[in-house]
């Protein structure tokens, strides 16, 4: 479990350590070609897979993807039947690849309305790459940050019922669906629009945030570096100020040079 940012001050690098995405723009970008949205998202397919590659190469650690929300569900039906079968043909295409190239797949979110099938690919891909270490891809499917916060608290209470009275962040926090991860340096989202639309709300406390006018389909490696770039011109002070920054990497470069 990884201690939150609002808690202690996460160490930072110039290639961020987990970058999360709000995937937007497929049915968009089908439109402009004249093409029914299904085709969108097979595209989209396309780029999660040039991306996750992307991020393996230049060391990144954990990728995040917001494959479909809790709010979802309100699109129309046949999108959304589209939606689970091009979920479970990735599954049966994609996993053996990714367990080639040492990447470890997990979704996050409430899988209780999916399909047997689908719940049974989404464990059997958790199950067959649950060593690797290269890359974690979290792919989150019928979630929402609000979900994630009050079936935290849920089971939390009903382990320690004692907290009931009060409890604090770091009692909360093992419970989210992302405790395994640390919270996301990068948070990116194609398409244009600029909001998080109930993405990781408790992660995001200190993500940095940026917006592409990209398609999802469109977006590639080239995109994925400007968008690394762009982070790395951010300064990342949880709390303090610009003068105190030059100090705290001086301190940082002894520590790696006394150990």
């Amino acid at each position: 479990m990884f201690t939150s940012s609002t808690e202690k001050i996460p160490e930072t690098a110039p290639i961020p350590r987990h970058i999360a995405i709000i995937m937007d723009g497929n049915g968009r970008w089908a439109k402009q070609r004249f093409l029914p949205r299904m085709a969108g998202h097979k595209r989209g397919v396309e780029a999660v897979r040039n991306i996750v590659r992307g991020c393996a190469a230049c060391g990144v650690r954990y990728l995040t993807l917001f494959a479909f929300s809790s709010e979802n569900w309100r699109r129309p039906a046949d999108e959304v039947s589209f939606l689970m079968r091009l979920f479970v043909i990735a599954l049966e295409q994609e996993v053996s690849k990714l367990h080639e190239n040492g990447v470890r797949f997990r979704v996050i979110g409430d899988l209780s309305r999916f399909e047997p099938k689908l719940a049974s690919l989404i464990h059997a891909a958790e199950e067959l790459t649950r060593n690797n270490d290269k890359l974690t891809l979290t792919v989150a499917a019928n979630y929402g940050g609000r979900w994630d916060i009050v079936q935290a608290t849920n089971r939390m209470l009903q382990e320690r019922p004692e907290l009931a009275a009060g409890f604090s962040e770091s009692d909360l926090t093992p419970y989210l669906a992302l405790s395994y991860a640390p919270e996301p340096d990068l948070f990116i989202r194609t398409g244009g629009e600029k909001r998080v639309s109930n993405f990781v709300l408790w992660q995001l406390a200190y993500a940095e945030l940026y917006f592409t006018d990209t398609l999802w389909p469109d977006f590639d490696s080239v995109a994925l570096e400007r968008a690394i770039i762009s982070y790395q011109q951010r300064e990342r002070r949880f709390g303090r100020t610009s003068e105190q920054l030059p100090q705290v990497a001086e301190l940082a470069n002894q520590r790696r040079q006394a150990g």
